[in-house]
């Protein structure tokens, strides 16, 4: 039997493997994934055209507890995630120009995706 927390990143991992497909098949392309900063994390760096999204992944079992996958994501939990995207964009000239928006996939248990685009901007976090 798995320990909790090994479980736990397995659950984690199936769930960006489900959004990743969610996205690409939506015509989204990967850029990066796991970018891991000191200061916050992003699940998945994807393109769209010219426009990058830096998204969230969030698995919940009960969509309905505490607000849903789409609440959990706090203020500080934005703010965490935004600062990566700057460190990021930082270390990725070439699309430092680019134009950027956050979006959250919500991924139950059976692998749905919800995809709510654009879910919060630099002007909602400070």
């Amino acid at each position: 039997m798995a320990a909790p927390r090994a479980k736990a990143a397995q659950s984690g991992a199936a769930a960006e493997d489900a959004a990743l497909a969610h996205l690409r098949a939506a015509g989204l392309q990967l850029l990066a994934r796991n970018v891991r900063y000191p200061f916050g994390e992003i699940d998945l760096v994807m393109r769209e055209g010219a426009t990058l999204a830096f998204v969230e992944v969030r698995l919940r079992r009960n969509s309905g507890n505490f607000g849903g996958a789409f609440a959990s994501v706090t203020p500080a939990k934005r703010r965490k995630l935004a600062r990566a995207a700057q460190a990021w964009l930082g270390s990725h000239r070439a699309y430092a120009h680019a134009p950027c928006r956050f979006d959250v996939v919500a991924v139950t248990a059976a692998d749905e995706c919800e995809w709510l685009r654009a879910a919060f901007t630099l002007d909602d976090l400070w």
